[in-house]
Parts: structure tokens; sequence; C-alpha cells
């Protein structure tokens, strides 16, 4: 199974909010206990494990980027 990366959520505002829903009233471990069970059914649904390595691949990409683009504009408000 090939890891869509492509836009794919039928309501992606709907689903953005109901994410931030279920973080509501959550203290830090519960929102990431919530963050990492929903991840584990959601693993669980796609099955596939070349395309959960493939997702996590991605995951840490994107969080890399992140990370040197905070940087990046840390350096230059300085």
């Amino acid at each position: 199974m090939a890891l869509n990366t492509q836009p794919n959520l039928a309501r992606p505002d709907d689903f953005y909010e109901a994410l931030i829903d279920m973080h509501r009233d959550l203290d830090d471990a519960q929102s990431q206990s919530a963050n990492a069970q929903l991840i584990l059914l959601l693993a669980n649904h796609i099955g596939d494990h070349a395309t959960l390595i493939e997702a996590m691949q991605h995951a840490r990409e994107g969080a890399a980027d992140v990370s040197v683009r905070g940087a990046q504009a840390h350096s230059l408000a300085a």
C-alpha cells in the first residue's frame, strides 16, 4: 500500500476542529496519551508495515523541518 501524501480529507476543517476538541480539558500527559492512542489506532487500521514506516519517515522529516525553520526565524530576529 503506497502512502498517500496528497490532500485526502473530505472535511479537513471539521477534522482539525475534532482533533482540537479531543485535547480540550486534558493536561499535557493526557494529551500525549490521547495522541499516542490515536496513532496506534490509525496504525492498526492501516496495518501495512511499509506504509507505516514511510509515514513515520515523513513525520520525522516534517518535525526536523519545523526545527530548522524555528532556528532560522530565531536567528533572523536576533
